[in-house]
């Protein structure tokens, strides 16, 4: 079967670095096993050698001495894990509060959330004790309201992650937010979520790879997995260069989803595109002419949001969705739209030199939640996936959560596991007329570029 592979085929070039700022930036590679040849055996083999498969990966190995094996199409970080905008932030899921609390409960609400504030300290605690710098930045997540009629409704939306959730959330007038943030014609107040940081993503990746490796896992980079069968009770993956068998299995592929390998993956995932550019490094007195102070991830409050952050060493990072059709021509027209609105928000900056542009995919379902479970007709296949723009410590939550369940030291091993969060369990549905997916998600898209239009 063809893999699935929604946009153009410049998105899927395995063997090609990415023109990102992070490549630029992240230091030497992993240094890997190499690409895989000959037959290999393990215990555990994980397809996806980003921030899923190298946590599972790495608790696997480091916290219960199993023998496993990442197979990589790329190098270790090629896809969205070392391409994203470095937000280790609490979300997640793009199902609204109040139909997550009609679907799951209150409580189950409540606990997902509490999962999430759990997976960026799993990502801190990762850094600092596999000695990972990724650069971690800032004390929270800043939401700014683009416009005044924005405001009121980040006040409500602070009050509910206070009382229902239990986060740490409150809001900052236009003023206040001032003197702690920036000055632009679209600013208005913001809300400050924590605990949230910005990091080098690329730089993570890369050190859960070398922390998996130190602690055992082998890692197969170049190593595409081009058919997947069963040979009895043994997984047989088998690439350009060789032949592993394995007798247990994690896939962890999200918006890159290998579909083609098994009937149970079709029509799973929803992968959108999203674009980042970055600018050379602002001098004192472009931060000074915006007021800008604010060291956190930030996002605006459009229904097509920017997300953005001035990184270590003072470049400006802007973030956006992309087009549907993923050409490089479509994608250079989207950056260029994004850098006419860089100097829309930030007037003093419109002229500042844009030095890297490059894109991703995110990967969403079709109940717009995560998906962290097993094949119902093979309880030896595990699977995580749909982090809707949250990956960083979404992803690298689920990979650990997998370990722990595969592992079996909670001695919850049944199909649905309640050590899992009720809006995580079990595989999302599949989306009707999965061919057509694209073109749904470009008529959900309508309402939202309007609206934004029209403000």
């Amino acid at each position: 079967m063809r893999p699935y592979r929604p946009f153009d085929d410049s998105l899927y070039r395995f063997a090609d670095p990415q023109p990102s700022y992070w490549e630029a930036t992240a230091g030497e590679p992993v240094p890997g096993s190499g690409a895989l040849g000959g037959e290999e055996s393990c215990d555990v083999a994980v397809i996806g050698g980003g921030y899923t498969g190298l946590s599972a990966a790495l608790h696997l190995a480091r916290d219960y001495g199993v023998d496993v094996r990442v197979l990589e199409a790329g190098h270790i970080g090629w896809g969205a894990s070392g391409r994203n905008g470095g937000f280790c932030a609490i979300g997640g899921a793009k199902l609204s509060l109040a139909a997550q609390v009609r679907r799951f409960g209150r409580a189950e609400t409540r606990r997902f959330y509490q999962a999430q504030v759990e997976a960026v300290e799993l990502v801190r605690a990762l850094g600092r004790d596999e000695e990972i710098d990724f650069q971690a930045q800032g004390e929270g997540e800043v939401t700014v309201a683009s416009r005044p009629d924005h405001l009121p409704d980040l006040v409500d939306r602070a009050r509910v992650e206070r009382e229902l959730l239990g986060l740490d959330s409150r809001v900052m007038g236009r003023e206040e937010f001032r003197e702690r943030g920036y000055a632009s014609p679209e600013q208005h107040g913001a809300l400050l979520l924590k605990p949230t940081f910005g990091l080098h993503p690329l730089r993570f990746v890369q050190g859960l790879g070398r922390a998996a490796i130190r602690h055992g896992a082998r890692l197969h980079p170049g190593s595409e997995v081009l058919s997947l069968t069963k040979d009895g009770g043994t997984h047989l993956l088998e690439t350009a260069g060789g032949r592993l068998r394995a007798r247990r299995l994690v896939i962890a592929g999200n918006g890159f989803m290998p579909e083609h390998l098994h009937a149970q993956l079709q029509g799973r995932v929803l992968p959108l595109q999203s674009n980042i550019v970055v600018t050379r490094p602002l001098t004192a007195g472009e931060l000074a002419a915006q007021e800008w102070r604010n060291d956190c991830p930030t996002i605006d409050s459009r229904h097509l949001f920017f997300y953005y952050r001035v990184l270590p060493d003072r470049r400006l990072m802007l973030g956006g969705r992309g087009d549907m059709g993923g050409t490089a021509d479509g994608a250079a027209r989207t950056q260029d739209w994004m850098i006419r609105r860089l100097g829309q928000i930030w007037p003093a900056w419109a002229d500042v030199e844009v030095t890297h542009r490059w894109r991703g995919l995110v990967c969403l379902t079709r109940e717009q939640v995560p998906a962290i479970g097993r094949f119902p007709d093979d309880d030896s296949v595990y699977f995580g996936f749909g982090y809707h723009g949250n990956g960083v410590n979404t992803a690298t939550w689920t990979g650990r959560e997998i370990a722990r369940w595969l592992a079996g030291t909670n001695s919850l091993m049944q199909a649905t596991p309640d050590h899992l969060p009720a809006a995580v369990r079990g595989f999302s549905g599949r989306f009707p007329l999965p061919g057509f997916r694209h073109w749904f998600a470009r008529a959900a898209m309508l309402p939202r570029r309007l609206a934004d239009l029209i403000d």
